[in-house]
């Protein structure tokens, strides 16, 4: 028996050994692997790798998109006059406690210079330094402060206060470029049929540093549904539209303008998207609560449902608008690299 168990030791020995080999060779493999996990791990974390990336990333909804610099406007922009007989222009600042901006939100309309403008700033009672700045502009500027329930309600009593031809509301953190208004109504006139523009938009920091630029293709009715991305301190829109499908949604906290917008292409009236930035939208911290994140998020699945029929998923939802984000992507690179000049 002694000498059978030691013929089988001895029969089995290589093949442990080769086991041995076959077991040291995979860990071999499998820490060059790890090694080369690693290695691409610090490419990709690395600066010029995390740059490009940053620069194929579609900037349609990217606030900050580089280093703040100062803004610079091209210098035909102001040289904008309105039409003969300009129309009439009614514009609504709902404001609550923004005393930080809103002096540069009113100066932004009040040097448009536009020669029919009915423009009225909605206060909701601020409780900082607003009242002291809007009472400093004397009769240059009608305001009103009272309680209300919401920058809806806050539009809506603007709205049934100031008139015009055309209509636009603007928040009193963002600003209008020279020119807008003149600009805007040129447009209406160019296109009788066309209700509702909106164009390019800047994105602004506190300060009112250039930090960001959105470039739109043209307008995509269907991609609308899905999502929207219309620059809404850009928008305005003809007073039939209002009169058939204003006022704003009062349940509506922070999609009222793309419940609006919707309402309108549904009722099928007509969108144009300008070629020129027309309007800055302010980036700063207010914006970034997580109770208004989850508020919004929730009034964009109630719109998709609506529009839709359903809620579809994030997956449908990137599907749906890839062929608009890839032609914002094109305008935005020809913009970037000289070839389109706004």
């Amino acid at each position: 028996m002694a000498h059978a168990s030691a013929t089988e030791d001895t029969a089995t020995a290589p093949h442990a050994d080769s086991s041995d080999e076959r077991w040291r060779a995979i860990e071999t493999r499998l820490a060059r692997l790890e090694r080369r996990g690693s290695a691409i791990s610090r490419t990709l974390a690395s600066s010029p790798y995390q740059m490009l990336l940053g620069r194929l990333r579609p900037r349609l909804w990217t606030f900050e998109q580089y280093a703040s610099r100062r803004l610079r406007i091209p210098p035909h922009y102001a040289l904008e006059r309105p039409p003969e007989n300009a129309p009439s222009i009614a514009i609504v600042t709902p404001s609550l406690d923004q005393g930080f901006s809103i002096r540069a939100t009113i100066d932004s309309v009040l040097h448009q210079d536009y020669p029919k403008l009915d423009y009225l700033v909605q206060d909701g009672g601020s409780r900082d330094g607003t009242p002291t700045i809007l009472e400093s502009y004397g009769d240059r500027l009608n305001w009103r402060s009272e309680s209300d329930t919401g920058q809806s309600n806050a539009i809506n009593r603007g709205f049934a206060v100031v008139q015009g031809d055309i209509m636009g509301y603007l928040n009193s953190d963002d600003v209008l470029l020279p020119g807008t208004l003149a600009y805007v109504a040129n447009a209406f006139a160019r296109h009788p049929d066309v209700d509702v523009v909106y164009g390019h938009r800047i994105y602004i920091d506190v300060d009112g540093f250039d930090v960001g630029r959105c470039v739109l293709p043209h307008h995509d009715a269907e991609t609308l549904k899905w999502a929207d991305y219309i620059p809404q301190e850009t928008m305005f829109w003809r007073r039939r539209v209002w009169d058939a499908v204003g006022p704003f949604d009062e349940t509506f906290r922070y999609a009222l303008d793309w419940d609006f917008i919707l309402r309108a292409q549904s009722a099928g009236f007509r969108f144009m998207r300008l070629p020129r930035f027309l309007a800055c939208f302010r980036v700063h911290e207010q914006q970034k609560t997580i109770d208004l994140q989850d508020v919004g998020a929730a009034e964009m699945r109630r719109l998709r449902t609506r529009e839709l029929g359903e809620m579809p998923g994030q997956l449908e939802i990137r599907q749906a608008i890839s062929g608009y984000i890839l032609r914002q992507m094109a305008f935005d690179w020809m913009y970037r690299l000289g070839l389109r000049r706004y």
